[in-house]
């Protein structure tokens, strides 16, 4: 009953004291412009957090004085309060006035030290994972639990009613979890810290007429670190620790993703953009109300995933962590990120290194090949042997048998109209060889370019994948391959004319017969 009754005065406090501080903004001033982050057309005030902390604070107060007869703990609640206290003002501070991230987090990092101190919240790795307790990690794990799940709430508040729905369902959960693990004094402020957010949310929903605020993110996202630490004490296990971290699902997904690509793309960390998940959802024709429930589907999913943990036995905790981790994966997937398709490029890669490293080495072997090349048709069957080795579908050699002195790009121009200058030679893999067969497959064309400037040729590659391009090292083509290949043409055909007409007659009976010559026919028929 004291839980229901402080859930509801909370409520009922919150929606005047939001409408109250919403009219006197309005009135001083106090109201937010367009920016980077929220999506809104007219000026809203930023100061709902002062409504939530204010109610929060009144019941917190209130309950800590009647404690003792309610078997309520007034130290855990003041030392859950108290730091609280600390990160909203600077909150409040920056909402007026501006303040630099590393007052900030300096904020915070004082606040979870404070946490600590108090013997409320102490995030132990080590301890967790089995290991010996090293005492001296436990203060830097904590501030770094407090400063990641602070600033995930902080992070999400980019769409109304976004930030202060998702934390409503992440402090219901923890609700749950403190009550069922019988601390009481975690519950209770856990259902008042939820009425509190609840009464807000009806100004803030859209569309909103007043905003959390850093004032209110940073608050609600502190309590619900402090919340969890102080929840998951009397069961030091991975799984009490997984619960809040399942339950936090939304901010801390949208931390990491932020995170990670800011720095694959070389952006700094803490800049700002328009690249969220919420901001996905909008590009693709999604309204604001539609995006902020489908998230908020998305944080009750992760709350009932954390609260399946509670069951004993370790299976129901792998499903549950499967499940989120499978809806993680195609979830980022489908929003379409740049740097995690480029990321996943590099992992194929990886995987792939063995293959594309026999690869380099065959390009490598074929330009050192070609260092002793004796005729064209020599040269058409080292090239042969390197693209087969690519993966290439076929190749076209087109050369001239002419020395010309002009510049380069009157040569070109010669080339391409003097076509009884050139000798072709192509070949293309049986179809029924072919290890992919695709229409829209690609084709590479190099100049042969000597050291004196004049191109002596083109060189182009035709591959039927037009995925397989991430296995194949374009720089070797570029520079390794084509100069050894334009040397060779330099040396065989432009300078010394060795072509003769048995070596063309063999090489169109190869043709012919499939489009493969051995070293030991070359040497014959040359």
């Amino acid at each position: 009953m004291v839980n229901i009754a402080s859930f509801l005065i909370a409520l009922l406090l919150s929606l005047i004291l939001t409408r109250l501080v919403r009219d006197a903004a309005f009135a001083r001033g106090w109201i937010a412009g367009r920016s980077s982050h929220h999506i809104h057309r007219n000026p809203v005030p930023r100061l709902g957090g002062v409504a939530i902390f204010i109610s929060f604070a009144i019941l917190a107060l209130l309950l800590t004085l009647i404690s003792d007869g309610l078997n309520l703990k007034p130290r855990v609640m003041l030392w859950i309060t108290i730091p609280a206290v600390v990160v909203f003002l600077v909150g409040l501070y920056d909402d007026l006035y501006s303040v630099k991230p590393f007052v900030k987090f300096s904020a915070q990092a004082l606040a979870a030290t404070l946490l600590y101190l108090g013997g409320v919240g102490r995030f132990n790795l080590p301890l967790l994972l089995g290991l010996p307790d090293l005492e001296w990690l436990a203060l830097p794990m904590t501030i770094f639990w407090v400063l990641l799940i602070t600033n995930a709430f902080n992070l999400i508040d980019g769409l109304d009613g976004l930030a202060a729905g998702s934390t409503l369902f992440s402090t219901l959960t923890l609700f749950v979890f403190s009550f069922i693990n019988g601390n009481h004094a975690v519950s209770t402020l856990a259902l008042v810290l939820a009425g509190a957010i609840a009464g807000f949310l009806r100004f803030n929903f859209n569309p909103a007429t007043i905003f959390l605020g850093d004032s209110g993110s940073l608050f609600l996202g502190f309590m619900l670190s402090a919340l969890a630490l102080a929840g998951s004490q009397k069961k030091p296990t991975m799984v009490a620790v997984a619960i809040p971290v399942v339950a936090f699902g939304l901010p801390i997904i949208e931390t990491s993703i932020s995170v990670i690509r800011r720095f694959l793309s070389g952006r700094p960390l803490f800049s700002a953009d328009r690249e969220h998940i919420h901001h996905k959802l909008l590009e693709r024709g999604w309204t604001q109300r539609q995006a902020v429930i489908a998230l908020y589907c998305v944080s009750a999913i992760c709350g009932l995933l954390s609260l399946a943990m509670l069951q004993p036995g370790g299976i129901v905790a792998a499903a549950a962590l499967v499940a989120f981790s499978t809806g993680i994966w195609f979830g980022v997937r489908r929003l379409g990120y740049y740097e995690f398709q480029e990321l996943g490029r590099a992992a194929h890669r990886t995987i792939e290194q063995k293959r594309i490293i026999s690869r380099n080495v065959a390009i490598l072997r074929a330009s050192d090949r070609l260092a002793e090349a004796k005729c064209a048709l020599e040269i058409f069957c080292i090239l042969q042997d390197a693209v087969e080795a690519n993966g290439f579908s076929g190749f076209q050699l087109s050369l001239t048998s002419q020395v010309h002195e002009q510049p380069l790009a009157d040569e070109i121009e010669m080339l391409t109209q003097d076509r009884k200058a050139e000798r072709h030679y192509a070949w293309h893999r049986p179809p029924q060889d072919e290890p992919t067969p695709s229409s829209q497959g690609w084709a590479l064309t190099l100049e042969l370019d000597t050291n004196r400037g004049y191109t002596r040729g083109f060189l182009t590659l035709y591959h039927s994948d037009p995925c397989a391009s991430s296995l194949i090292d374009v720089s070797l083509l570029t520079s390794q391959l084509t100069d050894a290949l334009a040397t060779a043409v330099e040396r065989v055909i432009c300078l010394n004319h060795i072509e003769t007409k048995q070596c063309e007659s063999a090489f169109a009976a190869a043709q012919l017969e499939g489009n493969r010559m051995s070293r030991l026919e070359l040497r014959s028929a040359c």
